[in-house]
């Protein structure tokens, strides 16, 4: 590679939203772009999580790209393994391999508002681009909790999407920290496995059952040899999840049935009333994301798990220390503590037009217009952006709803010609933001009476989208021009700026003419 390359586009990241763009963009017929991506094969979330038990929550079928359908997915819900095969598949049948640059990590973008465009650091040399979208995605950069003593834990600390597959956990003990989607797929992993497992809980989840099955050979060869029945299997999962969200928007005492539902999965595997009592959410279901297993519960009523209702506090060198007391002594730390979603560590890399990094800029708060674009950062676009994320759907619908925007703001600086940038207007990104936000209080996110990673530090939710897939998009067809300002080179705005005094100017004297000929007649 050469030490500095320059390019229209610059894609950060290669999991969904990134190899979706690549292919976009692609299909658009700009090939000048390159992928970076800081490891060394393609499938963000999908590479980095291959925990004991690690699947998706949403249907094989909803969770794939309409434009690369497979009719081969083994599951109704499919496994890491899977689903990272397919993201390889994606690249080779796109021919993405020539646009990636594995190993780059990306440690600085800079915009260059005389020349128009981003200045890029990266760990094996500099670009230059036109545009960036960035689909480095906020499920990327693990969050453990700052602990006392933990630095001085003589055992195995790991999180679960840096899972260490040479530590042998057989006969161990282990604490589990965490209830969340990673969590609830580990226990019933591990558990048979490990001499004892105790799990650190602050909030129990709602669990639904887990409706998966292998899909059958004949489903398969029929999705084959009549693809537009997996078209109609797919548009039926939307259609169900569509009708879904009111409840969720809208009218959360609708939920109460499902609660229902909730407690009587967890009632056919905990028969201890003590355990049930320690796993009975005191929220409003749904105000957390609602977790799928079959496995959970079973797992916690085994004897070598230990259900510890409260955070952990502190450790003391092999002990640890709960927010209630409880000391236990175990050999490993798993934490499933989630991620920096609302202070992605991809925002102090990011210096926009005022020289102002894009984690200062979000210090109130993160925003954007439409999910994509901030203010103070031309030609910067974001694959799920702040409140582009969803509690009850696939992730890939509001993908693809964003590189349609994408797609179009593209067209819409060739239509502009030349040099030339688009900076999100301030008062857009407030509009935007106050409908979202004032949209937002109805929903059970909001009103359902729990602190979950949906919420900034200012109580706020700038991560889900407060409507359905369909809604967004038609809101992000295309790209309204007056939301945006267009910026060109110093030198060509200075020309612009004299034509127009010019031309001012020369229209005032016969603007004064008329007037006092109109005075006269009068």
């Amino acid at each position: 590679m050469a030490k500095h390359e320059h390019v229209r586009v610059a894609v950060i990241g290669s999991g969904f939203g990134g190899l979706g763009a690549a292919v976009r963009l692609r299909r658009e017929g700009i090939t000048d772009f390159v992928v970076l991506e800081r490891a060394d094969s393609v499938g963000g979330t999908w590479r980095d999580n291959s925990y004991p038990g690690c699947a998706c929550d949403v249907p094989s079928h909803l969770y794939s790209f309409s434009f690369a359908p497979n009719p081969d997915w083994p599951r109704t819900f499919s496994g890491q393994r899977h689903i990272r095969a397919y993201l390889e598949h994606v690249t080779d049948t796109f021919r993405l391999r020539s646009h990636l640059r594995l190993n780059h990590e990306v440690t600085l973008m800079r915009w260059d508002g005389d020349e128009l465009r981003w200045e890029i650091e990266t760990s094996q040399g500099s670009f230059t681009a036109d545009v960036i979208v960035s689909a480095t995605g906020p499920l990327s950069d693990p969050k453990i909790p700052d602990i006392p003593g933990l630095a001085d834990f003589p055992g195995k600390v790991f999180h679960s999407a840096r899972w260490d597959h040479d530590y042998d956990l057989t006969g161990k003990r282990v604490a589990m920290v965490g209830t969340g989607a990673s969590a609830i797929q580990i226990v019933p992993a591990i558990q048979p496995q490990v001499g004892s497992l105790t799990l650190f809980q602050r909030t129990p989840p709602w669990v639904m059952p887990r409706v998966d099955r292998a899909i059958t050979g004949a489903e398969r060869w029929l999705h084959r040899t009549l693809p537009f029945t997996g078209t109609a299997r797919r548009g039926l999962l939307w259609g169900i999840r569509e009708l879904q969200v009111s409840a969720f928007t809208k009218r959360p005492g609708e939920l109460g049935l499902v609660e229902s539902l909730a407690k009587a999965n967890m009632a056919k595997s905990i028969k201890d009333p003590e355990l049930r009592a320690k796993l009975t959410p005191s929220y409003r279901i749904g105000c957390k994301r609602i977790l799928l297993s079959n496995a959970y519960y079973p797992a916690l009523a085994e004897p070598n798990v230990d259900v510890v209702a409260s955070g952990l506090r502190e450790v003391r060198g092999s002990t640890v220390v709960a927010a209630d007391g409880t000391e236990t002594e175990v050999d490993a730390i798993v934490f499933g503590t989630g991620f920096h979603v609302t202070d992605m560590p991809i925002a102090d890399r990011v210096v926009g037009a005022d020289g102002v990094a894009l984690s200062e800029a979000w210090k109130g708060g993160v925003a954007s217009l439409r999910g994509a674009t901030v203010d103070g950062f031309p030609n910067w676009m974001t694959i799920i952006g702040p409140n582009t994320g969803l509690g009850n759907s696939s992730m890939i619908l509001m993908i693809e709803s964003q590189l349609n925007y994408m797609a179009d703001y593209l067209r819409q600086l060739d239509v502009l010609g030349g040099r030339a940038a688009l900076a999100a207007r301030p008062s857009a990104v407030g509009a935007w933001n106050r409908k979202v936000q004032d949209r937002m209080e109805r929903t059970v996110w909001k009103s359902g009476g729990c602190d979950s990673w949906y919420l900034d530090a200012n109580g706020r939710n700038t991560t889900l989208w407060p409507g359905t897939t369909g809604e967004f998009r038609r809101e992000t067809r295309r790209v309204d021009l007056a939301e945006y300002e267009v910026l060109r080179p110093a030198e060509k705005q200075a020309a612009e700026k004299a034509a127009a005094e010019k031309q001012a100017a020369e229209k005032a004297p016969a603007a004064r003419r008329a007037s006092q000929k109109k005075e006269t007649v009068k």
